[in-house]
């Protein structure tokens, strides 16, 4: 290959015929599917899936994708469970087996030990009628015409189909699980996507300096106190109640416009009725008004009283922005 459009043409071609072939996997959606769903939903036990290869790392992915939304997950390298790892399989687990042809040597071991310790088993496989497909409860059927690799041998495509299936079946117990955002936010409380789910404007507002004038103050003493608070901005407040708001801005226009500032006062140069948000209220809310209304602060009120400071360098420190 020595082609820039070659390389663009065999990607293409790639994506192209992965996404014909999950786009196949709907024709299989069938009443196995159904009841393989009831059965994780029912069952008191977890989800012990397991595979070998590729279909082992699917199956990893797949056991984070429903231990994240709500359903107990479990890995199990199929290799391992017949050396000692079958011991991981409790009464009341479903297990489910990820197998392209499910006539593998270590799957047709495992089948038989499962089938006799009585645990329900789902098969996902691209052979319903092999070993696995005709031993399994249920078999979810991921068959692929041809894997992306040109000479259809690496996995490429099956292991795209195994993982959608499994994103089938997680997607569906969370929706019957009534799982929510906050569910979603007590599982994933660390990183930025954590804190979109959590992180609320008082988190921020409370580690932050409270500018504060009153509509009386010399323009001398805005200047101190904004760059005292290091906010580039101060409310301005009066029986604790905001009544406008002066920001480095103001105090540029000011200067461009007055030669005489000594007779001044806040009152005289801020901007009334600003932009506010309520203390409890959720980070991501504070983004998106200051995205919508191009600012870099908000006040922030706590029963109808002045409480601080959001910035929008506190939302990018937090990597809510």
């Amino acid at each position: 290959m020595n082609s820039q459009n070659s390389i663009i043409e065999i990607a293409k071609q790639t994506i192209e015929l992965e996404s014909q072939s999950i786009s196949n996997l709907s024709n299989f959606i069938n009443q196995d599917f159904e009841d393989s769903v009831s059965c994780i939903y029912n069952s008191k036990g977890r989800v012990i899936i397991t595979g070998i290869g590729k279909s082992a790392i699917i199956a990893t992915k797949i056991v984070a994708t429903l231990n994240s939304t709500g359903t107990p997950a479990v890995f199990m390298h199929a290799a391992d469970a017949i050396h000692g790892d079958l011991g991981l399989i409790l009464d009341d687990d479903v297990v489910i087996c990820i197998s392209k042809s499910g006539n593998t040597p270590e799957i047709k071991v495992l089948v038989p030990l499962i089938k006799r310790a009585k645990n329900k088993m789902i098969a996902i496989t691209g052979n319903p009628e092999s070993f696995l497909g005709k031993n399994a409860d249920y078999v979810l059927n991921t068959f692929v015409e041809k894997e992306a690799c040109p000479n259809n041998l690496a996995p490429t495509t099956s292991t795209t189909a195994q993982l959608v299936m499994g994103d089938a079946l997680a997607v569906c117990l969370l929706e019957l699980r009534g799982f929510s955002s906050k569910d979603f936010a007590k599982y994933h409380p660390g990183g930025a996507l954590g804190k979109k789910l959590y992180l609320r404007v008082s988190d921020m507002s409370d580690n932050n300096q409270k500018p504060i004038v009153n509509p009386e103050t010399t323009i001398k003493d805005v200047i101190v106190e904004i760059s005292e608070k290091m906010l580039g901005v101060t409310a301005v407040v009066e029986n604790n109640q905001i009544v406008g708001i002066i920001t480095d801005g103001d105090l540029r226009r000011m200067l461009n416009k007055s030669t005489d500032i000594a007779k001044l006062t806040a009152k005289d140069i801020m901007g009334s009725n600003p932009k506010r948000i309520d203390y409890n209220a959720m980070a991501v809310d504070a983004k998106e008004v200051m995205e919508s209304n191009g600012i870099s602060q908000l006040l922030v009120e706590k029963d109808g009283h002045y409480a601080g400071v959001v910035h929008l360098h506190d939302l990018i420190k937090e990597g809510i922005l």
